[in-house]
């Protein structure tokens, strides 16, 4: 993130006339790679209507089977906890679906800028659920996702039965916004964020796309096939490019308000995360999470990165099918 902002920093001190000349070119470059990533990568299952537009999803696994719904984190969409244990899950009987959240992959961007808190994107997932008939589900949220999914379970109850916290961001964070320096405030502001988005962003991006997924990995090396596994390049769109920045700059403020109420929840929760996690350190978040929701299950996994969902595939594949033989027998029927 810093070199693409050096690299913004050097654009906005150029004049204005080859400032102009750069954002147009860089337009035309985005709207090609739009369109090539686009055509790579079509919807890759159906969609669900809900207020105000559609989301897209992946889905696998027998459809009476016990449905667990995967939510991804940031620069993501649905297939890269469905490639990573979605799968697995879908040959052990579960009915998998996994959500683009609103204006990544195919979905959506309803509520606009809105749609950044993890409450109104717990909404539209939670319609969803009920326009499909599903629930109360198992619901996998990874990294920025653990926030979706606690609000999933504190606003809409019903359509929960347990849940999976993967190297969750979920606790209180310290707001960096007062130190960041004049060209980070400049790049993230709506008006410019939006203009870059569509002009230089996708560009850059895609320079530093490879890059930033062998830092995810860290310390174990990137799963060669990731990549294209996981339809990464679909983060370069300029749509979900300014989705993604939204997300991030509004999750502190959202969980500021939403962490106080993390002692109302009371379906069986799992937390897991890797010790060596440098993205999302564990003693910052699933440790502190783990003690404000009662009874929840803590599991550290030594020497495991943020990318626990392959890295150790098979060992969270064995954690949720634990929680679900402990949970089944509780789970009501479906709710219209």
């Amino acid at each position: 993130m810093t070199r693409v902002l050096g690299i913004v920093l050097a654009i906005l001190a150029l004049p204005i006339a080859a400032v102009s000349l750069i954002l147009a070119v860089g337009a035309v470059i985005s709207l090609v790679i739009s369109l090539r990533v686009g055509a790579e990568y079509p919807p890759a299952g159906p969609f669900v209507d809900v207020t105000g537009g559609r989301l897209a999803t992946i889905q696998d696994g027998p459809a009476g089977g016990v449905p667990i719904v995967l939510l991804h984190g940031a620069s993501a969409n649905a297939s890269d906890p469905m490639e990573g244990i979605g799968r697995r899950l879908a040959a052990r009987g579960f009915r998998v679906i996994a959500f683009d959240r609103p204006g990544f992959g195919w979905s959506d961007r309803i509520a606009g800028a809105e749609a950044a808190a993890p409450v109104v994107q717990a909404r539209l997932i939670a319609e969803a659920l009920a326009n499909m008939g599903v629930g109360p589900a198992i619901v996998f949220g990874h990294s920025w996702a653990g926030s979706l999914a606690l609000a999933l379970a504190l606003d809409h109850p019903e359509r929960v039965s347990a849940l999976v916290l993967a190297a969750p961001v979920a606790m209180p964070m310290p707001d960096r916004m007062p130190d960041l320096p004049w060209y980070w405030r400049l790049a993230v502001t709506p008006p410019v964020a939006w203009l870059l988005s569509r002009t230089i962003g996708p560009p850059v991006a895609q320079r530093f796309l490879p890059e930033a997924a062998r830092r995810v990995f860290r310390p174990q090396p990137e799963r060669p096939d990731y990549p294209q596994a996981a339809r990464a390049a679909l983060v370069l769109r300029p749509g979900t490019l300014l989705a993604n920045v939204q997300d991030l700059l509004g999750l502190t403020t959202a969980l500021a308000a939403q962490s106080p109420r993390y002692g109302a929840i009371h379906v069986p929760t799992l937390v897991i995360s890797g010790e060596a996690d440098p993205i999302v350190r564990s003693d910052l978040q699933a440790v502190p999470l783990a003690r404000a929701i009662p009874g929840a299950r803590l599991v550290l996994l030594p020497g495991i990165g943020h990318m626990l969902q392959y890295v150790a595939a098979e060992r969270v594949t064995e954690e949720i099918a634990r929680l679900a033989g402990e949970t089944t027998a509780a789970v009501p029927a479906a709710t219209p």
